[in-house]
């Protein structure tokens, strides 16, 4: 890095901890890190908070910073390990939630398939007292699943009436059942 540069500046600043010039870096550091990101994320809130925690990570490590030549190098290694813990974060994330529902389902569900279809026919029951648009909603998405748009224009009214009317039907379920034994509270959670 030239000492005549702005850059060089800003992060010799940084190291000062000038806030002025991690600002500075920051605005110039930021529409940069997060094209980087998007070659790896698609949802745009996740390269937020990626790009979050790796500014939050510069100001934490300034101190440390001694190479003002490698900064660039440092800050794009940094967003690069960022994103691979998100990646490992999601993939346990899922992997967790996967074990959990195989869990429940083989030891509470298909092993006690007496008690699972008690519950069903107790959940059919009440979806059945549901308003019919209510209840039309609600099967196309939970028995069908079609998302939330498909329904929309299947019976064409808005997305956010169809979101209502699911907020409510899954609102009613649970007050129903919130007396009835752990494998409906199970069951409600999962795939309600």
């Amino acid at each position: 890095m030239n000492p005549g540069n702005s850059i060089y500046k800003m992060v010799k600043g940084l190291i000062n901890s000038d806030k002025k010039s991690f600002d500075e870096l920051y605005f110039y550091y930021y529409p940069r890190l997060y094209a980087f990101s998007k070659a790896f994320l698609k949802v745009e809130d996740d390269i937020n908070d990626i790009l979050q925690e790796v500014f939050i990570k510069t100001w934490d490590n300034r101190k440390k910073i001694k190479d003002l030549e490698t900064f660039n190098a440092w800050i794009f290694t940094v967003t690069k390990n960022a994103v691979i813990t998100y990646f490992r974060k999601k993939i346990q994330q899922q992997d967790f939630e996967n074990r959990v529902k195989k869990m429940v389902i083989g030891e509470f569900f298909y092993d006690n398939s007496l008690e699972y279809k008690d519950m069903k026919e107790k959940v059919d029951v009440i979806v059945d007292q549901l308003p019919e648009k209510r209840r039309i909603i609600f099967k196309l998405s939970r028995e069908e699943g079609l998302s939330n748009s498909d329904i929309a224009k299947k019976l064409e009214i808005s997305i956010k009436t169809v979101e209502d009317h699911m907020m409510y039907s899954i609102r009613y379920l649970r007050s129903k059942l919130k007396d009835l034994e752990i494998l409906t509270i199970l069951y409600i959670s999962l795939f309600l």
